[in-house]
Parts: C-alpha cells; sequence; structure tokens
C-alpha cells in the first residue's frame, strides 16, 4: 500500500486535525480500501486542500486507488480554479462540504467533511507513470504544473525520514498546507514510519494554534522563514513546549540573524535545529543540515539526504569536481520528477528529466561538502555593468533594519519595498553605501504589507506602491 500504511500498528493514531477527525492506521486503511468503488482509474482528480483528515483520506485514497490528484488549496483563486479546469478537465473534485455550491456536479461520494464530485468531463490519455500533480511555487495565475511519477513521494518519504531520524514515536505538528510541497512531505514521511500526524488550520498567529501544539504534546515543528519570523515577534524562545524537540526549516532561505537565534535557542533548550532545503520538482526536501552543525554552518543547507547527489556545474554546464565551488545547484535522485505539464496532453509524457534537476539556484560548496544557496539564476539586476543580487540584497537589509522587504527591479533600477515609512531613507542610503552606486538607481517605496503565497514566499508581481 501507499507509503506502507498497512504495516502499522492498526490502533496506533495516524491522523488527528483539530476540527475533530482523528484516524487510526487500522481506520485509515479500511476507508481507503473502500473508497468509492466506481472510480476510474487513471484520471486527474482535483483536491481542494484543507488540513484536515478529509482532505488526507482524499488525498491518500485516489493515490492508492490509481487516479493523479491534483493539490490545490481550498482557498485557490476563482479564476486561477477556473482556468486549471478549463485546462486539465478533472474526472473528479474532492472538496470541502460546505465549497459543494459552488459547483454543478453529483456528489457520488461523501467522508469526514469532504464530497467527491463527479464532473463528466470526457477521459483522456495520461502516463501510466504519472502519480501526482503540484503548481509550482512560481507559477501563481498560470497552469504550469510540477509532475509527479510514481516512486518519487514514497523514495523521499523514506529518505527523508532516514536523514532526520524520524520514529513512530513523533507527533509532527503541520500548519503548512498538504497542497504545498514541504507540508506533504512532512505528513508523508511521518506517515511512513507510523507516527501520529497532528494537522491543523489554525493561524500560528492564534492562540488556538498553541494550545493545540500543547494539549496534543507535538514533537517537531516545519516552517517556512516567514512562519520563524512570527515565531520571534511572539518570543517563542521564552515559551514552555518541554515536548517539542525538533525545529525544522524548509521553503526558501532564512537570514542569518534568525538562522543564529534558531540554532541558539535549540542548543539552550536541548532541542534540534535541522535546516533542509527542497523545490517542488523534488518531491519537497533534497538536502539537510546535521543539527550538530547548526551553530558552525550558519546558512548551510547541508548536504543530500541519502540516495540524493548535490553537484555544481558552471555556466557551460561542465560539473565543478573542485572540493571548494560555487555554480548552479544540481540534484541526482529518486525523488526527481519527471517535468512540467502545461496542458493535459502534457500529462501523457515519459520523464523528462530522467533523474536529474537543474535548481537554477546558485550555490557554494564548503570544503566539508555542505552547500550554500546564493541566490537565483534569474534574480540578477545589471546596474552600470555591475551585477546585483536581488536575494542578498532583501538579506541585508532584512538583517540590518529587522524589517520586511522585497527587492525587484530592471537593468535601470532596483525596486525596494519596505513596510516602515521610518526607514525609507536608511534604507536607500545603506543599499548605496553596499553597492557603491549612485543613489538615483534605487527606489524606495512604501506598502502596506509584503504580499505573500500560503507558504510564505513574496509574490513579486503584485508588488504595488502607495
Amino acid at each position: 500500500m501507499f507509503l506502507n500504511l498497512d504495516e502499522h500498528s492498526i490502533t496506533d493514531l495516524a491522523l488527528k486535525d483539530n476540527e475533530g477527525g482523528c484516524l487510526t492506521y487500522g481506520n485509515l486503511v479500511a476507508h481507503i480500501i473502500k473508497f468509492y468503488p466506481q472510480l476510474k482509474h487513471r484520471t486527474v482528480a482535483f483536491i481542494l486542500c484543507k488540513n484536515t483528515v478529509g482532505s488526507m483520506l482524499g488525498y491518500l485514497s485516489l493515490v492508492e486507488h490509481d487516479i493523479v490528484p491534483l493539490m490545490l488549496s481550498s482557498k485557490i483563486d476563482s479564476e486561477l480554479l477556473e482556468t486549471l479546469m478549463a485546462t486539465y478537465l478533472p474526472a473528479y473534485l474532492w472538496v470541502p462540504k460546505e465549497e459543494k455550491a459552488k459547483f454543478f456536479y453529483p456528489s457520488v461520494y461523501e467522508q469526514y467533511g469532504y464530497i467527491l464530485l463527479e464532473t463528466g468531463n470526457e477521459i483522456y490519455p495520461i502516463s501510466e507513470k504519472l502519480q501526482l500533480l503540484m503548481t509550482t511555487s512560481g507559477s501563481t495565475g498560470s497552469p504550469k504544473l510540477v509532475r509527479y511519477k510514481k516512486g518519487n513521494l514514497e523514495a523521499n518519504a523514506k529518505n527523508v525520514a532516514t536523514a532526520f531520524g524520524w520514529t513512530k514515536s513523533e507527533r509532527p505538528i503541520c500548519d503548512l498546507g498538504m497542497q504545498y510541497t514541504m507540508g506533504l512531505n512532512v505528513i508523508n514521511t511521518h506517515l511512513y514510519v507510523g507516527a501520529t500526524v497532528l494537522l491543523t488550520t489554525y493561524n500560528l498567529f492564534s492562540g488556538e494554534f498553541w494550545d493545540y501544539l500543547r494539549e496534543e504534546k507535538a514533537t517537531n515543528f516545519t516552517g517556512v522563514p516567514f512562519s520563524y519570523d512570527i515565531f520571534a515577534r511572539l518570543h517563542f524562545d521564552r515559551m514552555e513546549l518541554p515536548y517539542l524537540t525538533t525545529l525544522s526549516q524548509g521553503g526558501g532561505k532564512l537570514t542569518d540573524n534568525r538562522f543564529i537565534w534558531l540554532a541558539d535557542y535549540a542548543k539552550k533548550n536541548n532541542k534540534r535545529f535541522i535546516a533542509s532545503f527542497g523545490t517542488t520538482e523534488t518531491s519537497a526536501r533534497m538536502a539537510m543540515l546535521p543539527p550538530e552543525f547548526a551553530e558552525s554552518k550558519v546558512g548551510s543547507i547541508g548536504r543530500a539526504i541519502p540516495e540524493g547527489e548535490l553537484f555544481l556545474i558552471d555556466s557551460d554546464g561542465e560539473v565543478l569536481n573542485d572540493p571548494i565551488a560555487e555554480g548552479e545547484m544540481c540534484y541526482k535522485g529518486p525523488n526527481v520528477t519527471m517535468g512540467y505539464g502545461l496542458c493535459r496532453e502534457d500529462l501523457n509524457k515519459d520523464d523528462e528529466w530522467n533523474g536529474v534537476y537543474h535548481t537554477g539556484d546558485l550555490a557554494r560548496r564548503d570544503k566539508d561538502g555542505c552547500y550554500y544557496v546564493t541566490g537565483r539564476l534569474s534574480r540578477f539586476l545589471k546596474l552600470l555593468s555591475y551585477r546585483i543580487s536581488l536575494d542578498q540584497c532583501e538579506r541585508l537589509i532584512q538583517e540590518r533594519f529587522n524589517i520586511e522587504c522585497a527587492c525587484t527591479g530592471t537593468d535601470q533600477r532596483m525596486d525596494i519595498y519596505i513596510t516602515d515609512a521610518d526607514k525609507v531613507k536608511e534604507v536607500q542610503e545603506f543599499v548605496m553605501n553596499k553597492t557603491g552606486l549612485f543613489k538615483n538607481l534605487f527606489k524606495v517605496f512604501l506598502i502596506d504589507n509584503i504580499p505573500r503565497n500560503d507558504s510564505g514566499k513574496i509574490k513579486y508581481k503584485e508588488l504595488n506602491p502607495k
């Protein structure tokens, strides 16, 4: 069975959510087996995801019955959903019961607050290797999908569980959406070892989240950089959380200050801080930094997970074999997906990447074989012939002023967006001095907030000055 769900004790708790849903491994397996028996196999289904037992049951059942789910947020923009519906013509929708009125398809099955809608769309051929579809992190408003092949998710679950040392005694609290590759990875890796996954729809700012974490004795938490910014605002380091033993990070680069803060907290409180790195295209995690290096290798993503390999290439595509090097980071492993899809015909394509993925990230490798991501190949401006990293400028501003910041621009000017009116002039002068370029090459815009997606990543296309 998918993720070896039927190999765990039938009485052990598999899933629990903050809405009252819970399933033991025995009950979960039974529900998966009897899930709507009239399913048309090798078809596409859309899941409008919430972090609830019902949403998880649909995902696990559809994969087990050879249906290919596309994981989407239950809060997805209606226009984007319409575009995706018209592009991929799903045979089924698995949606929260309260969303039923938005659709005009018949309901054929119901469990744990979710209903299965049958669209009646024409069935079309898809690759026998295809197992799952996810939107790319940068494709808001686009039908571009990542095509997962059979074996990707289970290989990643097994190898990440091994790297992190997860066992059945873990109780991870998962607030990252399961439609987000890192959120799904947290769930899959823990189900693979027979742990109890604590699903939550609570906001990190809410008292309910922290009450739920304490009451359920959560043992580990995985957050994106924005999650830990919230932790800092809430003075997380002053909280009494004796059962929480591991903090993990993914989904973007932490500032060095935040990295040090987490490493210091972990050391002082006898906990583990594990930095990691992954992409949707690699079924989430592909590297992690062992917790014992958190203090000595600030900012590092560590080394590849088991069965994976990280390597660097130069601008000509040649592998850089020197122990200490810098170039584009690439990854090879069984969790590399098949490629992208832009239309339903693409879902019948074979594996285009063959286990090797070029990340588009610039990285350096140190003498110990640990990697440090330094920026994106595409996130550079050329101001007066000088190559300027937008990612590095963001980090410098965030660390110097402890404010939210986003940088965009053209080769004529860098645009800097901040939310603190008192820092506009200081930020402009700071960047000017750091780069040694003219002041008129930088413009600072004051905005109400930095737009972010569900996983906390900045939505650069939505940045608008006042």
